[in-house]
C-alpha cells in the first residue's frame, strides 16, 4: 500500500468529524501536504516526506499509547479519531511553505556541486504547532486535548518558554505522547529511512 492509499485509508476510517471532508479536500486539492517533504535539510527532505514523517509518528503513538502503563498507569485513552488527528495531521503547518531549489556542496573529491534542495518560505508566519491548530480550527473542532497536543508537539526542542512546555505536558498528557512520538519519527524512524 502506497503512503498515500495507508493516509487515506486511516483519514477516512477513523476521522468523521463534522468539516473532516473540507479539511481532505483541502488536504489533496489546495496543498502540496502528499509531496512536501517534512524538512528542508534533514529529516525526510525528499517529495513525499511530510506525507511519510505523519505515518511515522501515527505509528510511533499508536504504540507508544498500547504500552500497559501508559494506559493503566498514566489513564491516556484518546480515541482512535483523536490519535488520527494529533499525529496524521500535528505538521500542516509545513503545506505550501517548501520551494525546490538546489545549494552548492562539496563532493568527495572537493569539488563544488549543486545537489537539489528546498528553501522554506512561509506566507502565513503564524509559529508552528499553533499555525497547525490553526488551520485545521478552519476545518474541524479541535477539542482542548487536540490542540495543545498539536501546538506542543515540538516539546522542548521549540523556542516556546520552557514552563508553558512543562505546564502543557502536566495538563494534557497526550501532548507529551505526541512530542515523544514525533521525536521517535524523527531521530529514530527517520534516520535510518535516511542511511
Amino acid at each position: 500500500m502506497s503512503d498515500k492509499e495507508l493516509f487515506l485509508d486511516i483519514f477516512k476510517s477513523t476521522i468523521h468529524r463534522p468539516g473532516t471532508e473540507e479539511l481532505l479536500k483541502f488536504l489533496l486539492e489546495q496543498s502540496d501536504f502528499l509531496t512536501a517533504p517534512a524538512s528542508t535539510r534533514f529529516h525526510l527532505s525528499c517529495e513525499g516526506g511530510l506525507l511519510r514523517h505523519s505515518l511515522n509518528v501515527y505509528e510511533a503513538l499508536k504504540a507508544y499509547l498500547a504500552r500497559e502503563r501508559v494506559r493503566d498507569l498514566y489513564g491516556l485513552k484518546p480515541s482512535d479519531e483523536t490519535v488520527a488527528i494529533v499525529a496524521l495531521l500535528h505538521d500542516v503547518c509545513k503545506i505550501n511553505v517548501y520551494r525546490k531549489s538546489f545549494r552548492n556542496v562539496k563532493d568527495a573529491s572537493g569539488t563544488w556541486t549543486k545537489v537539489p534542495s528546498y528553501d522554506y518560505q512561509d506566507d502565513l508566519p503564524y509559529g508552528h504547532g499553533e499555525k497547525s491548530v490553526y488551520i485545521l480550527s478552519g476545518f474541524i473542532k479541535l477539542s482542548r486535548e487536540e490542540a495543545f497536543a498539536i501546538r506542543y508537539h515540538m516539546g522542548f526542542s521549540d523556542t516556546e518558554d520552557k514552563q508553558n512546555v512543562s505546564r502543557a505536558f502536566e495538563m494534557f498528557p497526550l501532548a507529551f505522547a505526541l512530542s515523544v512520538a514525533d521525536m521517535e519519527a524523527t531521530f529514530l524512524v527517520e534516520s535510518k529511512e535516511n542511511s
